[in-house]
C-alpha cells in the first residue's frame, strides 16, 4: 500500500516556487527582484547561479541587503533601460493575473521595477489565488498629510482604513511615506480601480496591480508548481 504524499509546509511550497522561477532568469542580463518572504527564497536559489547574470535591481532595501550579501551585484533603477524580467510574489493573485501587492509595504518601487520589465513572474503559493481581489487588506502608499482625507474616500466605498503600524509608530516606508491598509473591498474590475485611485490627491502608489499585471504565476501547491499564463 503506497503511503501517502507528504503534506509540503508553506515554507517549502516557497521554497519550490522560487526555485522554479531560475528558468525565467535570461543568462547575462539584469534581474528584476521583489520583496516578500516568497523572493527571498527565490533569492536564495538565485545565488547559484550568480556566476550567469550581471546582477540584479530590487524593490526594497530589505531585498537590496540581501542580494548583496549573497554575493549578487545590485544596480539602481534608474541605471537600468529595460530588464527582461521581474520576480516577485503577491498577496493576492486572481484567474486574469491581476494582483494584491504591498504587504512588505513595498509596492511603490515594486510597482517601478515591474514597469520596466518585459515580463512579470509571480511566484506564490495556492492560498494566494482567488476569484475576486480584496480578501488580503489592500495596502496604499500615501503622503502622511493626505492619510485622513483619503481613508475618508475609502470609508465612503464601503471599506475600513486604518494606518499601518510598526512598534506603536505609523510606519515609515522606503520612500518616507505611511501605509494605508484597507479592507472591506470587492475589487470586481481592478484595472478601473487602480486607474481612480491613484489619481486621489495624496495617493503615491495603489497596491492593485493591474497595469502592471503578472504574465506568469508559479504557484506552490499540494501537487507541485503549477505554471499559469495570463
Amino acid at each position: 500500500m503506497n503511503s501517502p504524499a507528504p503534506v509540503l509546509s508553506q515554507d517549502a511550497l516557497k521554497t519550490l516556487v522560487g526555485e522554479a522561477a531560475l528558468q525565467y532568469v535570461v543568462p547575462g542580463e539584469i534581474v528584476g527582484v521583489g520583496t516578500g518572504s516568497t523572493v527571498n527564497k527565490f533569492i536564495d536559489a538565485l545565488a547559484t547561479i550568480k556566476d550567469q547574470i550581471k546582477g540584479a535591481v530590487s524593490s526594497s532595501v530589505a531585498s537590496t541587503e540581501r542580494l548583496q550579501a549573497l554575493g549578487i551585484k545590485v544596480f539602481e533603477a534608474s541605471e537600468v533601460e529595460e530588464l527582461s524580467v521581474y520576480i516577485d510574489g503577491a498577496d493576492e493573485i486572481d484567474h486574469q493575473g491581476h494582483m494584491v501587492k504591498g504587504g512588505g509595504a513595498a509596492l511603490t518601487r515594486e510597482k517601478i521595477v515591474a514597469a520596466q520589465s518585459r515580463k512579470f513572474v509571480c511566484i506564490a503559493d495556492a492560498s494566494k489565488l482567488v476569484q475576486t481581489l480584496g480578501q488580503f487588506p489592500l495596502p496604499v502608499e500615501v503622503i502622511p498629510m493626505a492619510t485622513a482625507h483619503v481613508m475618508r474616500r475609502f470609508a465612503a466605498m464601503g471599506g475600513q482604513a486604518a494606518v499601518r503600524q510598526k512598534n506603536g509608530q505609523p510606519l515609515v516606508t522606503d520612500n518616507g511615506q505611511h501605509i494605508v491598509d484597507v479592507t472591506g473591498l470587492a475589487i470586481t474590475d481592478p484595472l478601473t480601480f487602480e486607474t481612480d485611485v491613484s489619481q486621489w490627491p495624496g495617493v503615491v502608489t495603489v497596491g492593485v496591480f493591474a497595469h502592471q499585471k503578472a504574465h506568469v504565476c508559479l504557484l506552490g501547491t499540494a501537487e507541485g508548481v503549477k505554471t499559469l499564463t495570463f
